[in-house]
């Protein structure tokens, strides 16, 4: 499975940006493999709007059957929704530990968004 993990930076060990649209990077970190590759997502960092939707086209194209996130918006959660990707939000820590909490249950699929449209 791969999951794609908002991060501030390009390994494990970078913190879990709390943005999903305006993340600067995911992490897109694969299970089968637990080998894990870094992607820019700096063209949304300053998007007038959109960024969420943006960032879902994105881990979309990228085949993420997840993404783990401090916070999601409305828009973004619409779209992964509708390209079947699963949302989790609350995560925090680093990159690794939010993987670690998705794996072993702590960290459980969103139902909804949990912020506000253009949330920042």
């Amino acid at each position: 499975m791969k999951i794609a993990i908002t991060a501030s930076g390009t390994t494990l060990d970078a913190p879990v940006d709390p943005r999903f649209g305006r993340a600067p990077r995911f992490i897109l970190f694969d299970t089968e493999t637990n080998t894990f590759q870094g992607i820019d997502n700096t063209q949304n960092l300053n998007a007038a709007q959109g960024a969420g939707i943006q960032a879902a086209e994105t881990v979309s194209r990228l085949g993420a059957e997840v993404v783990i996130t401090g916070h999601c918006g409305p828009n973004a959660f619409r779209t992964l929704n509708a390209a079947g990707i699963t949302v989790v939000v609350g995560a925090s820590g680093t990159v690794a530990n939010a993987i670690e909490a998705f794996k072993n249950g702590t960290l459980k699929p969103a139902e909804s968004a949990d912020v506000r449209g253009h949330w920042t």
